[in-house]
């Protein structure tokens, strides 16, 4: 779930408006066997990804190896992207939903199934990571793993422990939800993410009922939690946390633990004096996945396959975990990545923490009704 790049910005050649890019007919050419895509389909790409999320050279890459001219977008909220996908006509190409919004948006139709003989690279995939998936997308039909990673507390080791005298009370959610022990973080920075659809759930986790209950009164259990909290929030913000923890300016974060690690690396290259960790609670985390689909209106089909199975390539996926910290599902590209990464617990958890781990289910409209009225009555304090 991811997060906007300044680097990203100046390999991305807009050529059109968002709202029509590249729009040149229905050409569904097909491949002319070395992989790339025939002359039929224009030569253009429009990607629409979450921000910080794929490693600086992967669209250079794809676009020397395949003469595709990308242009790639960010968002950082599932609720963003799902609202430019139901109102049809987005431009985009590729985009990356993650699990829990792809399930419903397969059902309202937005997506066109996937061409497997296009995605020879599928077969680098993890069997177990599919069939998980295969339950919110049955046969795995209509789009493919691109990263994962959970959803837990970034922290700036020193300020923690100059509030509570040590750092282990980042192994427990009682650090975020009982408002004395917040109270002692309001003045170096409290932010959380700005997305009711995982931090609702993460509170019912923490409370011990089920994260994916549409009970309205379960529900407003966890909202109680986080109103009596909420004095203690600087800010939700499902992005600008990275730059606060690395900076020194945010010293907690409820937020993705590849996002954590990144700000975690920013601090070290600045070589500011911020040191920064990420924490999966004891009580449990959320585990999510972010797919790669195509839209149904998509006007560049062909060589929307031909990116993803780019980026199953297993150097690849290899790159973009290194950069990004986030795991891939490619089983091919494990032994590319780098040491720290693949042997870091937090990045890859042990299984007795992933037993702890759980997932989203698809929620009905009422229900995502009620959370978007909730969050708008928390964020503004009425």
């Amino acid at each position: 779930m991811k997060h906007a790049s300044g680097w990203m910005l100046a390999f991305a050649v807009v050529v059109m408006g968002v709202g029509g890019c590249g729009r040149d007919g229905d050409n569904r050419g097909g491949h002319d066997g070395s992989g790339k895509p025939a002359a039929a389909e224009a030569k253009e790409l429009n990607v629409y990804n979450w921000s910080d999320y794929i490693a600086a050279g992967t669209v250079p890459g794809f676009e020397q190896a395949t003469g595709v001219k990308v242009v790639y977008d960010v968002f950082d909220s599932n609720e963003l992207l799902e609202a430019k996908l139901l109102a049809g006509g987005s431009g985009y190409d590729v985009v990356v939903p993650s699990l829990s919004f792809l399930g419903r948006q397969i059902q309202a139709g937005v997506f066109q199934p996937l061409d497997k003989s296009k995605i020879p690279n599928l077969a680098n995939l993890d069997p177990a990571m599919m069939a998980r998936i295969a339950q919110q997308d049955p046969g795995n039909k209509y789009a493919v793993p691109y990263l994962w990673g959970t959803t837990g507390i970034g922290y700036n080791i020193d300020k923690i422990k100059a509030a509570f005298g040590t750092e282990d009370v980042v192994n427990s959610w009682d650090l975020v939800f009982k408002p004395e022990n917040l109270a002692k973080l309001k003045d170096c920075g409290v932010t959380i993410l700005d997305t009711p659809s995982e931090i609702i759930p993460t509170v019912l986790h923490y409370l011990g009922e089920d994260p994916n209950s549409t009970d309205p009164a379960v529900i407003l259990r966890a909202v109680k939690v986080l109103r009596g909290i909420r004095p203690y929030i600087r800010n939700f913000h499902s992005s600008q946390y990275i730059d606060g923890l690395a900076k020194g300016n945010v010293c907690l974060a409820v937020g993705w633990s590849g996002d954590v690690l990144q700000a975690r690396d920013r601090a070290d290259e600045a070589d500011n004096g911020v040191h920064i960790a990420y924490s999966i609670p004891k009580e449990g985390a959320l585990q999510f996945f972010d797919m790669l689909a195509i839209p149904k209106d998509a006007v560049h089909p062909d060589n929307a396959h031909a990116f993803i199975n780019y980026l199953l390539r297993p150097e690849v996926a290899a790159a973009n975990t290194n950069f990004v910290s986030y795991p891939n599902p490619v089983t091919t590209a494990t032994p590319l990545i780098d040491a720290a990464i693949r042997d870091n617990k937090t990045i890859y958890p042990p299984p007795e923490v992933q037993a702890r781990l759980f997932g989203l289910k698809i929620m009905p409209p009422e229900v995502d009704r009620l959370y978007t009225r909730l969050w708008t009555e928390l964020k503004t304090g009425q």
